[in-house]
């Protein structure tokens, strides 16, 4: 009996010790399940970053001294799909919700899917989407290249499903760095981000019913309704959560303002200017006070860089305001707020697709975009009170009621986009100007704004096929190239 006891004791402490063993197997920096909430908090930081100045290059706000920045003269070549590989912690974080069965982060892994396929879309063209991250699922290496027009399509609808999951749980969403887990607050960003992407089509209502599927958003849809609805990405002063900007070494001594960008401001009093940009040296030593517009200046974005250079050297060129690289934590990064809202509705208004008022959309956006810098800028607050937006509001290039044809009252709209895009929401205003043309850029000759990038290297390299097929099918073989038209701007 004892033998077969002993027998027993050892048969168990084997199975026990094989066990451990196999715990202990377990890669701990590759493990096989844990909580969406984890993913969704890095899914948030990573996507909502200041996307740095290559758009305020583009977009003509930054220009450099030190030789030819290939954003600034329009000279850029290919682009990257890196963001695929924040899509595969997207597909991740979905895959744990459905096991775990929590719908709110698979709504939430839709919104972050139709977020990085927009701009990848907006990027290139034609790119894997159906086909897409199925790599460790059906072993799918080689994505085909689904056409714009279906990418879009594809979309919307994920926009659509994320809001009506949304809309029948209203758990807590742990992990939620940007509405602190609201789900009605999600519901508001989703649908104002279908708004969005609608506007963007706004040449396409034939292929996508744009017209009638905004306007159903805008009259049946939960949608912001002030700057507390922002969608934002709040800093704070610790190690791994600042600023994206701050201290970074690239606004060196080369980096200054753009005169355009400058003028613009300065035409239309507008006291934002002292948010964004610093006095010019000569200013400053001449002792000119903060708000006086004449203590800023900026460089020609199409002159020589040496001459900008020489301007600069003589102290007057102003430079990136300090608070974007010495405060930890300037300013919330917004990828989609109550103004640009505001304004997205103000064009739909002016497009006949709304029946509510342009102007007051228009100038509800003003006076929260006031509002916003009012509350991130403390040493500038004095200059952006709901008096001053008030008295902006008057002023001839910005007053709405004086315009009367349809450009006319674009071209303001968009120049409301346009000033507050200063290192918020990246390429978005570029991307605003190829759709409307405004506002106009400072071009030298026909060195035109490029339409997209070229296909990065690496799908010449392992889907060849594809890729070739997808260039082909858009602009012709052997057409990869920065001044194509691609299908959303045909």
């Amino acid at each position: 009996m004892k033998k077969y006891i002993l027998f027993a004791l050892i048969l168990v402490l084997g199975l026990s010790s094989c066990s451990d063993l196999a715990e202990l197997n377990i890669n701990p920096n590759n493990v096989p399940e844990t909580h969406p909430q984890l993913l969704l908090t890095d899914i948030e930081w990573n996507a909502f970053q200041v996307e740095g100045v290559d758009p305020m290059f583009a977009s003509r706000m930054i220009v450099q001294t030190d030789g030819e920045n290939s954003n600034q003269y329009f000279t850029w070549t290919r682009g990257s799909f890196g963001a695929y590989a924040q899509l595969r912690n997207i597909t991740k974080m979905m895959e744990e919700a459905e096991r775990i069965e929590t719908p709110a982060y698979i709504a939430l892994g839709k919104f972050f899917r139709a977020y990085y396929f927009f701009q990848l879309t907006l990027t290139f063209g034609d790119i894997p989407y159906s086909d897409a991250l199925q790599g460790e699922t059906n072993e799918t290496y080689t994505p085909v290249f689904d056409t714009q027009k279906d990418v879009f399509t594809g979309i919307l609808d994920e926009l659509k499903e994320a809001d009506e999951l949304l809309s029948s749980d209203n758990s807590i969403i742990a992990g939620d760095i940007v509405y602190n887990g609201s789900t009605e607050q999600w519901r508001k960003c989703i649908n104002s981000f279908r708004l969005k992407v609608l506007i963007t089509l706004s040449e396409k209502d034939a292929a996508l019913n744009v017209k009638s599927t905004f306007e159903s958003i805008y009259n049946n849809s939960p949608i912001m309704e002030s700057n507390a609805d922002n969608g934002q990405l709040l800093f704070v002063d610790e190690l791994g959560s600042r600023y994206t900007e701050y201290n970074s070494s690239s606004y060196g001594s080369a980096r200054y303002m753009d005169s355009t960008f400058i003028k613009r401001l300065q035409d239309r009093h507008d006291p934002r200017l002292f948010v964004f940009c610093g006095q010019t040296r000569v200013a400053k030593e001449s002792g000119l006070a903060i708000n006086d517009f004449s203590a800023y200046e900026g460089g020609d974005p199409i002159a020589p860089y040496n001459e900008v250079n020489l301007k600069a050297a003589a102290g007057l060129v102003s430079k990136v305001n300090l608070r974007y690289t010495t405060d930890p934590t300037t300013e919330p990064h917004v990828f989609l707020g109550y103004p640009e809202l505001q304004l997205i509705l103000a064009e739909a208004s002016v497009r006949g697709w709304i029946s509510s008022s342009a102007k007051d959309h228009y100038e509800n956006a003003v006076r929260s975009s006031f509002e916003f810098y009012n509350n991130n800028s403390a040493e500038y607050a004095e200059f952006l009170t709901a008096e001053a937006a008030e008295t902006y509001l008057t002023e001839t290039l910005v007053d709405f009621s004086g315009a009367t044809s349809f450009d006319e009252k674009l071209e303001l709209i968009m120049m409301q986009k346009y000033i507050p895009s200063f290192l918020q929401g990246g390429w978005r205003m570029y991307f605003d100007y190829l759709r409307t043309g405004y506002p106009i850029f400072r071009i030298d000759g026909d060195n035109t704004p490029p339409l997209r990038w070229i296909y990065p290297t690496s799908e010449y390299q392992y889907n060849s096929d594809n890729v070739t097929t997808a260039i082909t099918s858009q602009f012709g073989q052997g057409n990869d190239k920065t001044r194509v038209k691609p299908w959303w701007l045909q």
